[in-house]
């Protein structure tokens, strides 16, 4: 392949890319400038993303989305609680919204072990999330044990970061 076959592929690529997101460099629907040319300005500066207290990026950025444990525990530490209690009003004041628990375990032990402690703490937030006024009818728990770590390796450090349980907001029915 020539030098200008590769260009040419690279170029075409590069300009297909860019045409997946329409509003990607302004005068979409989305750009911010909603009511702009009505003089009314609104949505001009409107929150978007983590900025916006009514996103889930707010929520897992500022609120925060899990909550660590000590080993072979599923009981809540002050500054899990702490982290709860931000979730549970957030979740209140934004009820369009549900929520999966998700429990986890560090890789230490038994898969049939991790998966009913990750279960355990899922169901240790729920729980919790239900006895600060969330609706238990827009929670879910599930449980993955040891099988998704976001550390892998064998010290501490990595296991204390791989027991936790992450709350994911989605929207719609949960089923």
């Amino acid at each position: 392949m020539t030098f200008t076959t590769k260009a040419l592929l690279v170029l075409l690529t590069l300009s297909t890319a860019a045409c997946t997101r329409p509003d990607r460099f302004g005068g979409g629907i989305n750009d911010g400038t909603a009511g702009a040319n009505n003089g009314a300005n609104a949505g001009v500066n409107a929150p978007t993303g983590a900025s916006d207290p009514s996103s889930p990026q707010f929520f897992a950025q500022t609120i925060g989305d899990r909550v660590l444990f000590e080993v072979d525990s599923a009981t809540l530490t002050a500054a899990g609680q702490a982290t709860l209690d931000g979730q549970a009003g957030w979740l209140q004041t934004n009820a369009d919204y549900l929520a999966i628990v998700e429990g986890h375990a560090d890789e230490q032990g038994t898969r049939e072990y991790n998966l009913a402690l990750g279960a355990r703490r899922a169901n240790t937030v729920r729980e919790y999330l239900i006895s600060k006024g969330v609706p238990s009818t827009r929670l879910r728990t599930i449980s993955y044990g040891k099988e998704r770590p976001i550390e892998v390796c064998s010290e501490e450090a990595c296991y204390a970061k791989n027991r936790r349980a992450v709350t994911i907001i989605s929207v719609g029915a949960l089923s």
